[in-house]
């Protein structure tokens, strides 16, 4: 008996052309296994074509043992029949199927046949890939990572619920023969897709199941499902009655929404990529298969979708696939439902209010332009189509939308004013094409544009053989857009289209390029990958023919190879000497060799990506003092709001290492890069950016399981620093013991920074919190509106290549603008390393903060501070204003990274576990602010014993005052050195 047996169909429903290619794949990964008892059953349909039968032979007759060919009873058509009559044949130990093309990864059967034996499962799955796209590419389904991010063994499938909640058991797991005999499991010979409801079954008949995290199958195929809809849905009902029959409703509904997301939205995807009589076919197919009611948890464009397909509306798909590939673009003009929802359309009253489609003013708002026309007439380009415009763009508002000629009449629903004004005047368009990668434009007039109420219809004949003339290099794409402009309003639109829109053979233009027609004589217009309109200029005379083949060889020919070769070379070399590993090591052994230039300062905050933090404020202090000291600052990307009396200098570039190399001080609140030696006459001076909750340095679980020399480097990175600002002894006893600081780089001032709270706090004491600071006006906040800063803390590990990561928050911020955006404003924070994802909300309700330089500012403006492990808590304090930690994690977060205190016996104020905890005490913030002021004075005044608002003031006259810097004015030129 051999351990495994591996039936492959041939011949059957889903052979075609490449049967033959793909039988000889899969029987080959089969012989190429690492466990050798493995062996291949190639089930041979009675209708399988010649080539397939001819491969199938030879591949028994070149490897006797190992590959059976099995001939089915002449009746078996079906796949499942076929597949049964391989388990029947089958005598290994463990059978598994593949599907002509499936191929097994080498150690497949080995990591099976492992887990089988050592957990006594009947059933052990791992993971698979499907090949995506056009090149080949393999490619998870990304819900397979939390199914099997460690191996595992559960002994029920309700323990791992995403086996048949997805499509998980399609492929790459087996059974134990014994098993599948005794529980009597058999493919359903009448169903086209078998697979998807045979792994259900057999997880629900088996006992244990054993969960493998290596890859098990590759190259299976992406089912068509605009071909197999009905098969499709007809294989998923079964399983979620197999699923109510073991009392399991919960699953069938995740299961329920699982479909949508993995097959309905998907097809409704590839609706633009479809012939029109297609589309048609298959709308037809689903409003006859799909009578369940679409789940409401679904996100409302992909409900939409769903909805559409449901219904059969052809055209209502077609507008979801725009909608769900450009989630920003307002696709239909939308409704007024009950309770102020925003809907779909009459007829998909589906709600929608979450887009935030409503908030956007005309202009502002991304507008689908949908192209209805486009062929030739008397030598021009004809194209019409229609402009979708939200209910507040329109110019009469407000303005009825009668109801769907099915429902009985009623009232008729009233948009309400928008809450930005709607464009005046009459709407003009103009047509525009733009060379890809360029600057050149093209305008055509639009003489036809009419304003039909939610829409403006538009049509244009545009002469391009005269008017668009490319020069015939480099510019032979040119991109089409609708410029609609009303009341001065501009809004620009790409043209969408269907990729049958446009028949490329009957609607050609002669070209004229500048370079003459031995570059291209025609234009064609035609569909982008991305669904929008755009002509080429293309070849079709046999001079141009001609004269493209004659450069094609010119480029592709040896010598001309061999060129580009050189060039290549020559590029990376000077790649290499742009490269951030050759200007430190130019750096570290010549640089640092200049003289030091007396008076020069470097400034740098968060790693140059803002002008802010406690380095402001020492340079404003050094401007305010009149010092004569040389300013230099850092930027990462854009020098935008950095100060014009100092030298900018753009991070990692060569001027920016010229004068770290000759700057007396150094001064940064967060660590100039690492693989740079600090110059033995520069003074560093680190004011670093918080207090310490959470483990940092060597305390850091991450840095202790670091090789020795990741931890030197760091420890060398610490040591270049001479003074070290800490704002309490609990800096000392954490930050500073983290870090190995001696105590004599120790400066117990606080941070500059804080002098700024330090002074509101008394001013409000004094004065009253009116009026607010500056940046309030700036940012649009009413003065009767308090305003709630949300500052999460960094959750991810080192940014790769220095980019931010988007993440989504953990506070749902849109249902904090439904409930208290009356009366608060909702200031979101992000970490400077991450960037938050935030959705459309009511104007003024929530403002991304993200960006603005100084949170100095930004924490002075709070009434109230939202956060979890973030050390702005510490600085928050010092203004005697509520605080209130959104912790839900906070137990696994403390495990995981670890802290230096108990948050909930120290914290400044509630700790919410919840987000209904969190607005219980947002609702109840008098209550909540009384209860918890005597703990807020004991945080403030154990966490920032040192911040008494003279810090800048101090830390100028220890590190640079003493110095002997006189007390000049110096202005530099704000672009020298960048």
């Amino acid at each position: 008996m051999t351990d495994f047996s591996c039936v492959i169909t041939a011949g059957g429903e889903k052979g075609g052309s490449d049967g033959p290619d793909a039988l000889r794949a899969s029987v080959a990964s089969v012989l190429g296994q690492s466990l050798r008892g493995s062996e291949a059953l190639v089930v041979l349909a009675a209708r399988a074509d010649a080539p397939t039968r001819t491969v199938a032979r030879a591949l028994a007759d070149s490897s006797p043992g190992r590959v059976r060919l099995i001939h089915p009873d002449p009746a078996a058509r079906t796949t499942g029949a076929l597949r049964n009559a391989g388990l029947d044949a089958a005598t290994g130990r463990y059978v598994l199927v593949l599907t002509p093309g499936e191929r097994l990864h080498r150690h497949a059967c080995r990591n099976l046949w492992q887990a089988g034996e050592r957990s006594r499962a009947d059933l052990v799955a791992g993971r698979w890939s499907r090949t995506v796209g056009e090149g080949g590419k393999e490619q998870e389904p990304p819900w397979q990572d939390e199914l099997y991010a460690r191996s595992r063994t559960v002994a029920r499938f309700a323990d791992a619920p995403q086996l048949v909640v997805r499509d998980s058991l399609v492929a790459g797991f087996c059974l134990r023969r014994e098993a599948a005999l005794r529980h009597g499991l058999r493919y359903e010979e009448d169903l086209a897709h078998g697979e998807i409801l045979f792994g259900p079954l057999a997880a629900a008949a088996v006992g244990r199941i054993a969960l493998v995290r290596r890859l098990i199958v590759t190259g299976r195929a992406v089912p068509d499902r605009a071909r197999d809809l009905a098969a499709l849905v007809e294989a998923h009902r079964r399983v979620a009655a197999t699923l109510d029959a073991h009392g399991l409703p919960a699953l069938r509904e995740e299961r329920e929404r699982a479909f949508v997301r993995d097959h309905l939205v998907p097809l409704a995807r590839s609706f633009p990529r479809l012939p029109a009589a297609r589309r048609t076919r298959v709308a037809a197919t689903a409003a006859r298969v799909l009578t369940a009611p679409v789940p409401r948890e679904l996100p409302p464009l992909e409900r939409v979708a769903a909805t559409l397909l449901a219904r059969g509306d052809a055209e209502g798909v077609l507008t979801a696939a725009y909608a769900l590939s450009r989630p920003a673009t307002v696709c239909a003009p939308g409704v007024m439902g009950e309770g102020g929802r925003v809907e779909w359309d009459d007829h998909c009253p589906v709600d929608i209010t979450e887009l935030g489609h409503q908030y956007r003013e005309f202009g502002e708002a991304r507008l689908m332009n949908r192209l209805t026309r486009c062929t030739s007439e008397e030598g021009r380009l004809l194209l019409e189509g229609r402009l979708v415009l939200p209910p507040h763009t329109v110019p009469e508002t407000p303005h009825t939308v009668p109801e769907a000629p099915h429902t009985v009449p009623e009232a008729p629903h009233t948009v309400p004013e928008a809450p930005h004004p709607a464009p005046d005047g009459p709407f003009t368009a103009t047509l525009e094409f733009r060379a890809r990668g360029g600057a050149r434009a093209v305008a055509f007039p639009v003489d036809d544009v009419r304003h039909d109420g939610n829409g403006v219809t538009w049509g244009a004949r545009a002469d391009v053989t005269r008017l668009l003339r490319p020069l015939g290099v480099r510019d032979t794409a040119w991109d089409a857009r609708l410029i609609v402009e009303a009341g001065g309003v501009r809004s620009v639109s790409d043209l969408f289209g269907p990729q049958d829109l446009v028949e490329e053979a009957a609607v050609r233009f002669a070209a004229r390029p500048r370079l003459g027609r031995l570059s291209g004589d025609t234009w064609e217009p035609y569909i982008t990958l991305k669904d929008h309109l755009a002509l080429r200029l293309t070849a079709r005379r046999r001079p141009a023919r001609t004269t493209r083949r004659l450069v094609r060889y010119a480029t592709h020919f040896r010598p001309a190879r061999k060129a580009k070769l050189l060039a290549r070379a020559l590029r990376k070399r000077l790649d290499r000497y742009r490269s951030r590993s050759f200007k430190a090591a130019t750096y570290n052994t010549w640089l640092t060799r200049l003289p030091v230039r007396r008076g020069s300062v470097v400034f740098e905050s968060h790693m140059g990506r803002c002008y802010g933090d406690s380095p402001r404020a020492l340079h404003e202090e050094i401007r305010r003092q009149g010092l004569k000291l040389r300013s230099t600052w850092s930027y990462d990307t854009s020098p935008a709001g950095f100060p014009d009396d100092a030298r900018l200098v753009r991070r990692w570039s060569w001027r920016y290492l010229w004068a770290l190399a000759r700057a007396e001080y150094w001064v940064d609140n967060q660590g100039f890069p690492q693989h740079l030696r600090k110059p033995a006459r520069t003074t560093y001076l680190q004011t670093w950016h918080g207090s310490a909750y959470k483990r940092m340095g060597f305390d850091e679980t991450r840095v202790r399981l670091q090789n020795a020399p990741q931890r030197e480097r760091l420890q060398q990175a610490v040591h270049r620093f001479d003074h070290f600002l800490v704002r309490s002894e609990h800096d000392v006893a954490t930050l500073a013991r983290a870090y190995r600081l001696p105590e004599d780089r120790l400066l117990r001032t606080g941070y500059p920074r804080n002098d700024a709270l330090v002074a509101e706090r008394t001013r409000t004491e004094t004065e009253g919190r009116l009026p607010r600071p500056p940046l309030a006006g700036a940012l649009g906040i009413d003065d009767h509106k308090k305003v709630v800063l949300y500052a999460p803390t960094f959750r991810g590990g080192p940014a790769a290549g220095g980019k931010q990561a988007r993440r989504r928050l953990l506070l749902d911020v849109r249902e904090f603008a439904e409930r208290f955006g009356d009366s608060y404003t909702l200031l979101v924070r992000a970490h400077y390393l991450e960037a938050a994802r935030l959705p459309v909300c009511p104007p003024g309700t929530v403002i991304d903060v993200s960006r603005h330089h100084d949170v100095s500012e930004v924490l002075a403006l709070a009434d109230v501070l939202v956060t979890d492990y973030s050390s702005i808590m510490f600085d928050f304090a010092l203004l005697d204003r509520p605080v209130i930690l959104y912790a839900p994690d906070l137990d696994a977060y403390a495990a995981e990274r670890g802290s230096y205190f108990d948050l909930r016996e120290k914290a400044p104020g509630p700790v919410a576990a919840t987000q209904e905890e969190l607005f219980v005490e947002l609702a109840e913030l008098k209550k909540s602010d009384i209860r918890h002021a005597s703990h807020r004075a004991a945080f403030a005044a154990e966490f920032g014993a040192y911040d008494r608002g003279d810090a800048a003031r101090r830390v100028v006259a220890a590190v640079f005052s003493r110095q002997g810097a006189s007390r000049i004015t110096d202005h530099h030129d704000r672009g020298a050195g960048r």
